[in-house]
């Protein structure tokens, strides 16, 4: 399975990069191609590390004014010529969505994503991995505009939260058919 995961390209502490590194072991380990943002700097680079060192393919898909830090030994590499593209290559090379933590562009492209699927532009599973609680405050708001009828198809339908890197491989090994 090719899994596309949004996450920062920054430096962050032992409760982010410890469940990245997991994270990382089961998508390698488990035979899958990490499909990312192409970056060999901070929690990208860990987790494209990871990947590797367990077996799994890397495809990275940079863009123009980030192609100084797109990792050189990746599998495959494109470079985008901007962001908006980047975020339909990496879209159309996955076969499901993971978002782990991350800033603004992180942000950025979950919400991107979300879009897409609500309006029925993609059917992939997409799942926020709410490492540390991270998300709590994102799924709290999703649920009220669940509950107050802001999205036209239920939540359950276009996002999934998971609480740890198990259980979010496993749903995506079960939504996406591969078992």
């Amino acid at each position: 399975m090719n899994i596309c995961v949004f996450l920062s390209a920054a430096d962050l502490d032992a409760r982010y990069t410890e469940p990245a590194r997991r994270f990382a072991e089961l998508i390698g380990k488990g035979g899958h191609t990490l499909v990312w943002g192409g970056s060999d700097v901070g929690l990208m680079k860990l987790l494209a590390d990871g990947v590797q060192e367990h077996g799994g393919r890397l495809v990275g898909v940079s863009v123009e004014f980030l192609a100084a830090k797109a990792r050189k030994n990746a599998d495959e590499m494109v470079i985008a010529a901007d962001l908006a593209e980047r975020k339909a290559e990496l879209l159309a090379r996955a076969d499901a969505v993971v978002v782990m933590v991350g800033g603004t562009g992180t942000l950025d492209e979950a919400t991107e994503i979300l879009e897409l699927k609500k309006h029925g532009l993609h059917t992939k599973p997409v799942v926020l991995l709410n490492t540390a609680g991270f998300y709590d405050g994102l799924k709290e708001q999703f649920q009220r505009m669940d509950a107050e009828g802001f999205l036209p198809l239920p939540l359950t339908d276009l996002v999934f939260f998971a609480e740890d890197e198990v259980s979010a491989l496993a749903y995506l090994e079960e939504t996406a058919g591969i078992v």
